[in-house]
């Protein structure tokens, strides 16, 4: 994983820390500094701190300003800041944790900046219910039985296929304006998913639930 980021934006804090050792890079927006503090994250890891600093209180703080990147461009947010610094320095792939809760439209538009960012990078976000990411049209995934399935289409996806799900789809069209594919589960180990054109979105739970089987 030393090749990849880890990125901490300004959403409900995460229950559980990842290990800054696992990362390449380490970051996080003005915000998020404040939840990561309180919680006792080794902050001399961060190797950059980015945003306007709206949300900067000073005070101990201050021995980290040199880490400190100032980004005042108000037409994109902190999220889209730090991501296009983690481009600028060679990476692409990044865990996020902090992208949900808090603020709804902030989720939304941490949704929207992943999707501009998913060409050149991949983008995993993390939170206490869920993962969830941009699928290529040909996907597979292991050790999912009974763990919740969700396909978001963004905004919408033709001829989408799976296999392992317990409600399988089978050449059929999902739209955000009529017709979701959220709430599914993994009735098999492995799911795969493809589809024609669009995008999709996938949100896998954490934790196995249980569900009562359909068929």
């Amino acid at each position: 994983m030393k090749d990849k980021a880890l990125l901490f934006i300004n959403g409900d804090a995460p229950k559980s820390l990842p290990n800054p050792a696992n990362y390449g890079l380490v970051a996080c927006t003005d915000g998020a500094f404040h939840y990561l503090k309180r919680m006792g994250f080794p902050l001399d890891k961060l190797d950059f701190i980015s945003g306007d600093f709206d949300s900067h209180s000073g005070s101990d703080e201050d021995m980290y300003e040199g880490k400190f990147i100032l980004t005042l461009d108000q037409e994109k947010t902190d999220f889209h800041k730090a991501l296009e610094i983690i481009q600028e320095k060679g990476f692409s792939e990044t865990d996020v944790f902090g992208g949900s809760g808090g603020e709804q439209d902030h989720f939304l538009g941490n949704l929207t900046v992943a999707y501009a960012f998913k060409e050149q990078i991949k983008i995993k976000f993390y939170d206490e219910f869920s993962e969830y990411y941009f699928i290529p049209n040909h996907f597979k995934l292991k050790g999912l039985k009974n763990r919740m399935i969700s396909l978001y289409p963004f905004p919408s996806v033709n001829n989408i296929t799976t296999q392992g799900l317990n409600w399988p789809l089978t050449q059929e069209s999902l739209s955000i304006t009529s017709r979701i594919g959220t709430r599914n589960f993994a009735a098999e180990d492995e799911i795969s998913i493809e589809y024609e054109s669009g995008d999709v979105l996938l949100f896998v739970g954490i934790n196995e639930i249980e569900y009562p089987a359909i068929y």
